[in-house]
């Protein structure tokens, strides 16, 4: 029982106590409503001790008395202090709330690493070939009926790094270390009083408005799904950038900034569910972008874009497993989960349709000249930079093979006897089998050519171009392998020997001797009539095939040279040959030059202008 000293000493310090906190009651006191402010910068740090102290004492006299109008007058008091420490609170925190500064978090080069932060459009056809192929357009037409525009022409190519991101959570003070210790100070008391929830209420109620004004800063701005989908993909694009970006500092920075900022003021009492009253909207309003682009109309230029969504998510979950690590925030690590596991499903989506697309690609205008064409160029130009992200793909379908491999016995299909590819990633099975209908699609197309030869120098200049390709991509040659590749080599080899035999075998046959020896004996006599009519035959249907042929186009300058080389040795000694022997039975006729047009050098200049892709015929020089 306290001593009628220690009661006098009780009373005493229990009316000092209450005079304080009367004194700051802005509803009676005049001295307060001037002041204004307790817990302000340069004020009267004695004086925020004085009232804090006063709190502690009303709060212990409370405890300790069990008399119900002492009580009863105490609660009105602390009613009082607890107002006062509410606007004391939410002014330190507002006044705190400028301090984040993310524009110069976006550069930090630990934030935007050069994984995802820079990319640029890259034309899926090739830079420096003609320009009348470059302008040719391909309409990829995918199974559901929609057709690619000029945007389904242009990737956003994004040049993944070999090496993972190696930043993570950096935490910065979103308070001062001054201002922490006051609200902590603060809180301790309400919390103590019964006043949690109001303090609780005022911290999240600023706090998310400071959330609000961090994701604007980064360019994070609300948008529904039918928002995101309504949009042109050249915008999206533009903002899958920059969520990467923001995204990265949204999780690293400011959520685990505010998860800190919790827990030192809350001090293991309520931090998580402060920490989730502010997070919790914002990061389902940071995920629906994701999430919206993950459940979009499928289509071939969003796959490398969708790829970057899926590393950074891939690359976040760590730091988001430290972060949301309770009960209570399981959810939002749960919906960034699911989000990445449907990213990857769009992905594998795009990929299967991508085969049909290139199947069905249903263009039959021949391209002039039996050049390469832009469904070869963009085929392979995707296939490159599919290459680019094997390490993701490799793990996305790993337990799922290409849905075409499973379907060869359809007669209406390609076959492909993939028994000598077994071992193989199912990504590089994928790639084949792509290239495999290309080829087969490529085939269909070169019928559409009234000249046969014709034909076969479309499919040798489209079939080269491919292993050309794969040769100059380390990455792409790496998954396709020799195997394939020594195939494709014969399949153009073949076509340019198909070439051969359908334009020359005929022209060659004018120069042979059968049929110009009068009694069928070589010793006996020329019919010059019949040798003037295989030398006019010569002339007309080489003539014919320069003018044709000159117009012809073998863009790539090795193969054309080679193709020119091998003309050549069957054209020319043969030439030479017949012209040597029966030239003297011409020039003692009449009119030799009629019938003795061309010299062997005439012939060897007139090869070099075959396939320049020439848009009329050059002139024919004759012999002189």
């Amino acid at each position: 029982m306290a001593t009628p000293e220690n009661h006098h000493g009780d009373s005493s310090d229990l009316e000092t106590a209450e005079k304080i906190i009367l004194r700051w009651d802005s509803t009676t006191s005049e001295e307060a409503k001037e002041k204004n402010l307790i817990f302000q910068s340069g004020g009267d740090r004695d004086e925020v001790d004085r009232y804090l102290k006063a709190v502690d004492e009303l709060q212990r006299h409370i405890s300790s008395i069990s008399i119900s109008d002492e009580v009863k007058a105490a609660s009105s008091t602390i009613q009082i202090a607890m107002a006062r420490l509410e606007d004391e609170f939410r002014n330190i925190l507002i006044s705190q709330t400028s301090a984040f500064e993310p524009d110069s978090l976006l550069l930090d080069s630990s934030l935007s690493s050069s994984s995802f932060a820079s990319s640029s459009h890259t034309e899926l056809e090739d830079d420096g070939n003609d320009e009348e192929e470059e302008q040719q357009q391909v309409d990829l037409v995918l199974p559901d009926g929609s057709g690619s525009d000029s945007g389904s022409r242009r990737l956003s190519r994004s040049r993944r790094s070999n090496s993972k991101s190696t930043s993570s959570i950096r935490e910065i003070d979103l308070v001062s270390p001054e201002a922490v210790s006051d609200l902590r100070s603060i809180a301790q008391r309400m919390i103590g009083a019964g006043y949690s929830r109001e303090c609780v209420q005022v911290y999240g109620n600023v706090r998310k408005s400071a959330m609000e004004m961090i994701f604007k800063q980064l360019g994070i701005v609300k948008l529904g799904i039918g928002d995101v989908q309504r949009l042109d993909w050249e915008a999206v694009e533009v903002k899958i950038r920059r969520w990467i970006r923001a995204a990265k500092v949204c999780v690293r920075v400011v959520f685990a900034s505010e998860k800190r900022l919790c827990e030192q003021i809350f001090e293991g009492t309520m931090e998580e569910t402060c920490f989730m009253e502010i997070v919790k909207g914002s990061a389902l309003e940071l995920f629906n972008f994701p999430e919206a682009i993950s459940i979009s109309r499928r289509s071939p230029e969003k796959l490398f874009k969708i790829l970057d969504l899926h590393d950074a998510l891939t690359d976040l979950l760590p730091d988001m497993e430290e972060i949301f690590d309770s009960s209570s925030s399981e959810s939002i690590l749960v919906q960034a989960t699911e989000i990445q596991s449907r990213l990857a499903e769009a992905a594998r989506g795009i990929l299967t349709e991508f085969e049909n697309a290139v199947f069905r690609e249903p263009s039959v205008v021949p391209v002039p000249g039996g050049t390469i064409h832009p469904l070869t160029r963009y085929v392979m130009n995707y296939l490159n930079l599919i290459s680019d992200y094997k390490e993701t793909l490799i793990d996305l379908i790993m337990t799922k093979p290409c849905r075409g491999l499973q379907c060869t016995n359809d007669p209406n299909n390609p076959d492909m006897d993939i028994s000598q590819l077994e071992g193989i990633s199912p990504l590089a099975l994928h790639m084949i089998w792509t290239m495999v209908m290309l080829q087969f699609n490529l085939e269909e197309k070169s019928l559409h050519y009234k000249d046969e030869p014709l034909s076969h120098i479309f499919v040798m200049n489209n079939v080269h171009y491919i292993v050309q390709k794969v040769k100059s991509s380390p990455e792409l040659m790496e998954l396709i392998g020799d195997k394939y590749l020594r195939k494709l080599t014969g399949i153009f080899r073949q076509a340019a020997t198909k070439y051969q035999r359908a334009t020359w075998v005929r022209v060659l046959n004018s120069l042979r001797d059968e049929g110009l020896h009068v009694s069928g004996s070589f010793s006996s006599g020329v019919s010059k009539s019949a040798l003037r009519e295989r030398f006019k035959a010569f002339n007309t249907m080489f003539e014919e095939v320069h003018r044709i042929q000159s117009t012809w186009s073998v863009p790539d300058t090795q193969l054309r040279e080679e193709l020119r080389i091998s003309l050549s040795e069957h054209l020319i000694p043969a030439y030479r040959s017949f012209l040597g022997r029966f030239r003297g039975h011409i020039e003692s006729g009449r009119h030799p030059e009629n019938y003795l047009k061309y010299s062997v050098e005439n012939l060897e200049t007139a090869v070099l202008d075959f396939f320049e892709g020439y848009t009329t015929a050059p002139h024919l020089r004759r012999s002189q």
